[in-house]
């Protein structure tokens, strides 16, 4: 069992390691260390290497993520929801192109694995719902959306930010026949 303050320490470095590279994705573990206020010891002790935190970085932001469908659903009509949520998926999936450079092709692909089945059940959850009211397509396919979504993070690589017209087009193409 984790000690309380062990833990709290954990969640600490991870958040200030993902505000820090936010900010500059070059930031080092011991800036990470200061910002946490934590000593290098307690840093290197939960984390060994800098893809190890910027793995535990990324499962927390996916966490947050898709934790967030059922308050969403229950505060908003489902495509609503599913506006708000792919926003917010987008914006980490840009936060996570510059983490990608951190990490290895074999890290890179055990956190899309480990990751893709959580973000797909929220994904049918918010669609489901849609469904349920008709406001969503009965064919609509988790994977084929978050397919398209792929596309949205890219988007604002260019001088306007293309993204949120380009998801407006794939919720539209979501609504029945």
């Amino acid at each position: 069992m984790v000690r309380s303050d062990a833990r709290e320490n954990r969640a600490r470095i991870v958040a200030a390691a993902r505000d820090a590279f936010a900010e500059d994705d070059r930031t080092s573990m011991n800036q990470v260390a200061q910002r946490a206020g934590v000593g290098a010891g307690t840093l290197y002790r939960n984390f060994p290497t800098r893809e190890a935190l910027v793995l535990a970085v990324y499962q927390d932001e996916v966490d947050r993520i898709t934790g967030a469908v059922p308050e969403l659903l229950a505060e908003l009509p489902p495509v609503e929801a599913l506006r708000q949520w792919t926003t917010g998926l987008v914006e980490a999936m840009r936060r996570k192109h510059g983490l990608g450079d951190a990490l290895s092709p074999a890290a890179h692909k055990e956190i899309t694995e480990q990751t893709y089945g959580p973000v797909v059940a929220a994904i049918t959850d918010l669609l489901d719902a849609g469904k349920k009211d008709g406001s969503i397509r009965e064919d609509a396919d988790p994977r084929d959306f978050l397919q398209l979504t792929g596309a949205l993070w890219r988007a604002a690589t260019h001088p306007e930010d293309r993204a949120p017209h380009m998801l407006a087009l794939i919720l539209d193409g979501l609504q029945p026949h």
